[in-house]
Formats: structure tokens, sequence, C-alpha cells
């Protein structure tokens, strides 16, 4: 055999795989639907990491179950099934939700909607020792059950914020950070030893706020008085038949049995899954056709560039606002907001898309867990901003800083020299700490830049610089709290934004419209060449991810509008 032979055989061979793996992904992606049974009921995992928008690809389309769980696909996959005869009824199987408060909301939302249709929904919990915000979605079902050897957890809300200052010191390690003004504390878990007075009033308020929403909720759908529902939530936990007894859950089942609460007489119902109905290309009931509304999403921290799966660049946001701001067949816009903030020049570049387009076109905001600090500069240009009772929201601030690693250094013998060009060449340099000449100069600098954050707020919120400053100070505000002081208008979810956007652009209120979703479904070449959505770093709890993005900021140039360490925010331990 000649030399060559092997080689070209071998290339042969990877040719042929290649073709069948193309084929095989073009006939998944177009080729027939799913089959869906005449009695059927679906089924929705709600467990585990949750985002706002899966990006349709086609590696959701080939490997099963490699979709990753979405706000926006059960919200989308529930008003399809209201409608969908063939569909006799929902499971919720609940377990630890990685998304906070404001999802939970938007999902519980979904669900009542959905029951509007006569179908019922039934929510299964195995076991949940910590499960107060899975539970109030819960409540919102027809029924719900536990395993019979399981036991359920509701403990309240609240949980415990990490300070780090003194472990820093003994390192040799120093945040240095300039920030506007007392309540932005998005680093004081680096600068601090325990809460300071602005940074306790606020987590307070908002751990309350969120709280009385939580017994108010679970009070109305299980028939209590708020006194008996903080009563229970005090004995913490309950197992089996004392679950039962207490009136927080219906039935003790197995899953065979609960399988069978949707069969009608001897005919079994079909277990149906989310992730195959979401293929199923039935048209949701009020999305149907029409005239167009825009759906943006936009998530995570913000900075320049392109967006990736968990990071919202200002690049491609400010792309997709652009390019449904030119398109004329779309009469409005809905932006989706799940953001702590970043880069106050990356939150700039999209707040001037969005005050371009509302020039055009009706322009409304939906807010998820997060819209604050730079995720509320995004936000404030808009027609009107919506958000859930639990979103987290304002964070009217500018921070600056560094890390001064001299004392670290020292200890380890390392030693150093400088040679400059400049008074300030060295301002950001981690061997030395701030002068007070400089750290003056930092602070001119982001009060300029507060200002302008201020002036902002005010034109898009119809106030005064003034009285956005006695609300801003850096503070975060709960939705509810925020509607009552004038930064949002309406205390609702992705109905309720989509309502308004119909009212602003003269659509009747139940006319069909279909929406054009961005960021859109991943192209073939970018499945097969480009990088999978799953990273190193998503594998982390969320909040070690901001932890780490956070001590990362500190080491870029720069001024950020991130918001405060808050339970929702900060998520440790599945916490805060």
């Amino acid at each position: 055999m000649k030399k060559g032979r092997p080689v070209l055989l071998l290339v042969l061979l990877f040719f042929i795989l290649f073709l069948a793996a193309a084929v095989s992904l073009v006939f998944l992606q177009f080729g027939r639907p799913p089959s869906i049974a005449a009695s059927s009921y679906l089924e929705i995992p709600l467990s585990g990491p949750i985002e706002e928008l899966a990006v349709p690809s086609f590696w959701t389309a080939v490997l099963p179950g490699d979709r990753p769980l979405s706000v926006h696909d059960v919200w989308l996959n529930l008003k399809k099934a209201r409608r969908d005869g063939r569909i006799k009824g929902v499971l919720l199987r609940l377990g630890p939700l990685g998304g906070d408060w404001a999802k939970c909301a938007e999902i519980r939302e979904a669900v009542l909607d959905f029951r509007k249709s006569g179908k019922p929904v039934y929510a299964f919990i195995q076991e949940a020792p910590k499960f107060d915000k899975e539970y109030y979605l819960a409540t919102a079902c027809d029924k719900i059950i536990l395993h019979p050897l399981g036991w359920l957890g509701i403990t309240g809300a609240g949980g415990v914020v990490p300070f780090l200052k003194r472990g820093l010191d003994k390192l040799g390690i120093e945040a240095e950070i300039e920030h506007v003004e007392e309540y932005k504390t998005a680093y004081n878990m680096f600068t601090e030893s325990g809460f300071t007075p602005a940074h306790r009033e606020m987590l307070e308020a908002i751990v309350g706020d969120q709280f009385e929403t939580y017994v108010r909720a679970v009070a109305a759908s299980r028939h209590k008085t708020e006194a008996e529902v903080r009563s229970l939530i005090d004995e913490a936990f309950f197992q089996g038949s004392r679950a039962v007894e207490a009136g927080l859950v219906d039935d003790l089942l197995y899953e065979d049995q609960v399988a069978a609460l949707f069969s009608a007489g001897d005919r079994p119902a079909r277990r149906l899954a989310l992730d195959v109905y979401a293929r199923v290309p039935a048209l949701p009931e009020g999305l149907g056709g029409g005239r167009r509304v825009a759906l943006i999403y936009g998530s995570g921290a913000i900075h320049e560039g392109t967006s990736t799966p968990s990071t919202m660049g200002a690049e491609s946001v400010a792309g997709w606002i652009r390019a449904a701001r030119e398109d004329s067949s779309i009469a409005a816009v809905v932006f989706r907001v799940d953001s702590p903030g970043g880069s106050a020049v990356a939150s700039d570049t999209i707040w001037r898309e969005v005050m371009l387009c509302r020039k055009v076109k009706p322009f409304v905001v939906s807010m998820s867990d997060l819209a604050g600090s730079g995720g509320y500069w995004i936000c404030m240009a808009a027609h009107r901003i919506v958000a859930q009772p639990q979103t987290l929201t304002g964070s009217i601030g500018v921070l600056m800083g560094k890390v001064n690693l001299e004392k670290l250094l020292d200890k380890l013998g390392v030693t150093w020299g400088e040679v400059v060009r400049g008074e300030r060449a060295g301002v950001f340099t981690a061997f030395r700490p701030w002068t007070d000449d400089e750290r003056a100069l930092i602070r001119k600098q982001i009060l300029w830049i507060y200002d302008r954050f201020l002036t902002q707020a005010a034109e898009g919120r119809k106030m005064t610089k003034e009285d956005v400053d006695k609300i801003g100070r850096g503070r975060v505000w709960t939705g509810r709290q925020a509607r009552e002081i004038g930064l949002v208008d309406e205390i609702g979810g992705l109905d309720a934004a989509l309502n308004l956007a119909r009212e602003l652009a003269g659509i009747d209120r139940d006319a069909e419209i279909k929406l054009a979703v961005w960021p859109k479904r991943e192209s073939f070449f970018s499945a097969l060449f480009g990088s999978r959505r799953a990273g190193t770093q998503t594998a982390l709890p969320a909040g070690v991810r901001r932890i780490i993005d956070w001590a990362g900021a500190l080491g870029r140039d720069g001024a950020w509008a991130i918001m405060p360490v808050v339970p929702a925010a900060a998520a440790l331990n599945g916490i805060f």
C-alpha cells in the first residue's frame, strides 16, 4: 500500500462523517416536527440554572436535553399549550431553581394565565429543604404534590453577605474604591468587615419587601391568613403528612400516581417533554400573526464588544435595537433586561440606541431579576418600564477602583522600581495605594459620570436631577418600591410589557402579534465551528461567578455602574 493512501482514506472518512453530520443537522432542524399524542400532558422541569433566553441552535436540536432551561421557553410554550387541544394539562417538576424571585414571578404569572384555559397544572416536589421562591411559584398551581417521603422547607427570605476585608488584609491585598454615593456598596465585600449603616438599611428594606410579597401570595393561594403563613415559615420544615396537615401541599404521591392524574378513564395520558414540545411550530395564543413586535433580550454584566451567552455586549445589543428601529415592519420594541450593570460607557452606548429607537416607535422595558446600575441606565430612556414586585433595580451610582498589592508583595520579598512620564501615569498601578491627590482626582471623574447618570435619568423619567439624586445615591429598590418612587411605571411581566407595546403602537389589546426575537438562532456554520454555549465558568455557582467578575473588574480601567451585593444579586451558595 502506498504511504499516502492511509492519509487519503482518513481524509475521505472525515469528509463522509462531516457530510453525514451536516445532513443530520439540517434534517433535524428543518425536517418534520415531532408528533404529539392526542392525550398528552406537558412536563416542565424547573430546577437548576435558568436563563432568560436559550438561543436556538443546531446543537439543541441534535442533542436531546441539551437545550438550556429558559424563562422565554416556559412562557412561550405555556401560551402554545393553552390552546393546543392535544395538551390536557401541565406538570411542573420543581427542584432548587437557579433564577431569583422575579424569574419565579414571571413563570408564576404564565402558569396562572394557562389555568384560565380550564386545564389543570400540578406541581410535583420530591425533596426541597430550602424552597421559598420555588414554593412561591408552586402556589400558582391547582395542586401541590409532595413525594410521600419528601420534605419541604420554607424558611423565609434573606441570607448571608460575605465580607472579605480581614482575609485580604492577612494576605496584604487592599481594594481601593471610590464610589457615589453611600448606598453604592457593590465592593463593600472587599473594603469592609461588616455592614455599613446604609448597606444594612438598604438590605433590610429589600428583604422585608420581598418577604411581604411572598407571604401575601402564599396566604391568598393557600387560603390562609398572613399570620398563619408567617407561623408556618417559622416552623420551617414539613415532612410527608405534616406538609398536608399544614395545608402547604395537597397530596402525597409517587411519580406514577402523579402521571395518572392526567389520565381520562382507562386511557393513560402521554408524557410530553418541554424540549420536544418546543420544536412544535404551533403558534402561541396571541402571538400568531398580525403586526410584528421586537422582543430583545439583554442579560448579564454589560461590557463593550459582542455578547456572550452570559454577558451583554454593547455592540451586539445596540445593533439589535438599531435593526429593530430600522425595520419598518416592526411596530414596537420590548426590551427584556436582566443585568446587574457593568461598564458605564457600554451602558451609555445601549442607552443611546434606546433613545434613537423611541423617537421612531414605542419602546417598552420588561425587567427580570436584576436591572440596576448600568442595568437601569440602559432602561431609563424607554417610553414605559415594567418590573416584577421582586425585581431589583435602581442603584443609580458609579464606582471606580483598583487592587493594591503593595503589602502582599512586601511579604513575598518582591521589590520594584517605577519609571514614568506624566504625573498621573501610575494612578492604576497595583504596586502602591492612591495618594490623596489621586483619590480626589478619581472621585472627580466618577462624580462627573454620576451627574450624567442623574441628568439622563431625570430626562427619561420626567423628574428633576435633585429628585433623582434623592432616590439614587447607589440605592437598590425592589420593583414595587421603584414603582412608588417613579423609577418604573407598572408592576408585571412580559405579558404586561407586550400589552403596553400594543397600546402605544395602536394595536388592539386582543389582536394577534408576531414576535421578532433577538438574539436570533445560531447559524449552521457557527454551530459546527463555533464554541459551545457552556463554558467552564458557567458551571460555577452564580454568586461565585459574580464575585470573580467583580474582583476581575478591579483590574480594569474605567468607571463601573454595578449593583451592590444584595440578596438576589449575590446568590452565594444558593442563599444570597
